[in-house]
């Protein structure tokens, strides 16, 4: 056989193992039902399962079921509603995530995910802790997704995943995300200041300079104002 051939059998046999592999990868995919119709990806990380989303799909024993179910008990209890003691939780989970304790926010979403699993703010939360703690884009995601289809989102969500998919340097789907964000929220400023990076990095400067105006109408956070000004800058928007 001359080189050709025996380069073109070692092709075949290394494109035939890569596919073999990336049957295997696929197969070991595993997904778990976390709430009746909702299937996530399993994943574990290198974390405290009360750290990691889902607790890290840990099999937990009668006496850790127990535990769980005497704390949800508790917190109804002194919140005087399911709802009510969710609302907490999920809203110090945020305040976490906003100051930066995302070990303490994965904290919360757990326990809120004990106490209305079926909820988005579980799954919007869960996202923001696979980005920002485990930087698994893939995870996040899958969880973003998820929370745009389950039960009472926040307004914010699809602001949150425009800028996640920014992030993540999907430019267009950011654009379809983030121009419906600004229509559910139009008070939202970051929204705008996403929008017109989306917009900018989409090639339309004018349409990026348009949203950053907006912005400017709705007082974007501190987080963003830098956003906000070097979008203008790169638009060279008047």
């Amino acid at each position: 056989m001359n080189s050709f051939g025996n380069y073109l059998v070692q092709t075949i046999r290394a494109t035939a193992f890569v596919a073999a592999l990336a049957s295997t990868l696929a197969a070991a995919a595993e997904t778990v039902e976390v709430v009746p119709g909702v299937q996530v990806t399993k994943r574990t990380y290198s974390a405290p399962v009360n750290e990691q989303p889902f607790f890290g799909f840990a099999v937990k024993s009668p006496e850790e079921k127990a535990a769980d179910e005497k704390f949800v008990d508790a917190i109804v209890g002194a919140a005087g509603s399911r709802e009510k003691a969710f609302d907490e939780t999920t809203m110090r989970g945020w305040r976490a995530i906003n100051t930066g304790k995302i070990k303490e926010a994965a904290v919360r979403f757990n326990q809120a995910f004990l106490i209305l699993p079926e909820q988005s703010r579980v799954y919007h939360g869960f996202a923001v802790v696979a980005q920002a703690r485990f930087n698994d884009l893939d995870a996040a995601d899958e969880f973003f997704r998820i929370a745009l289809e389950r039960p009472n989102p926040v307004k914010a969500l699809k602001a949150d995943y425009g800028r996640f998919l920014l992030v993540a340097k999907r430019p267009r789907d950011a654009q379809s995300v983030l121009e419906q964000a600004v229509k559910d929220a139009p008070d939202f400023g970051d929204a705008w200041t996403n929008l017109a990076w989306a917009r900018f990095q989409n090639g339309d400067a004018a349409a990026a300079c348009a949203a950053a105006e907006e912005a400017a109408k709705h007082r974007p956070s501190n987080n963003s104002m830098g956003d906000l000004t070097a979008v203008r800058n790169v638009a060279q928007c008047k």
